[in-house]
């Protein structure tokens, strides 16, 4: 056989056979995409200086991850979130930011971006320490 024929064959053998297996594997899941309207929050509580657990509703938790530490974070009694894109609903840390009052100087209010958000389970919520469970 000519070898650049085989070569061919050969490549069109391997090519069927990469195409099958790909064509078995099970689809991998693609997490659900966990949203919310901003009117939905009913607490909150802080998770460090770079994070703030959110409940919203009755039975879901979402933790926001912020892009760094929110001085005055741990300490604030009230919290704002401000949402972008003229819509209140949340989608994803980049949806919103943390609005948190100053609370010595009673100035300007310190924006903290978010980078992400997530839906948590219910065993994440109840392994949470009371002090961070909203």
């Amino acid at each position: 056989m000519n070898p650049l024929l085989r070569s061919l064959a050969i490549g069109a053998a391997l090519a069927c056979a990469v195409a099958s297996a790909a064509a078995a594997a099970p689809p991998q899941p693609q997490a659900a995409r966990a949203c919310f309207y901003q009117r939905q929050l009913s607490s909150w509580a802080v998770s460090g200086d770079d994070k703030v657990n959110l409940r919203v509703g009755v039975h879901d938790y979402y933790q926001l991850k912020l892009l760094g530490s929110c001085p005055d974070l741990r300490w604030t009694e009230t919290l704002g979130l401000e949402t972008r894109g003229g819509s209140d609903f949340i989608c994803s840390g980049l949806d919103v930011t943390v609005i948190v009052p100053r609370s010595e100087t009673h100035t300007v209010p310190m924006r903290c971006a978010a980078t992400s958000l997530r839906k948590l389970s219910p065993e994440e919520v109840t392994a949470l320490p009371p002090k961070e469970k909203p």
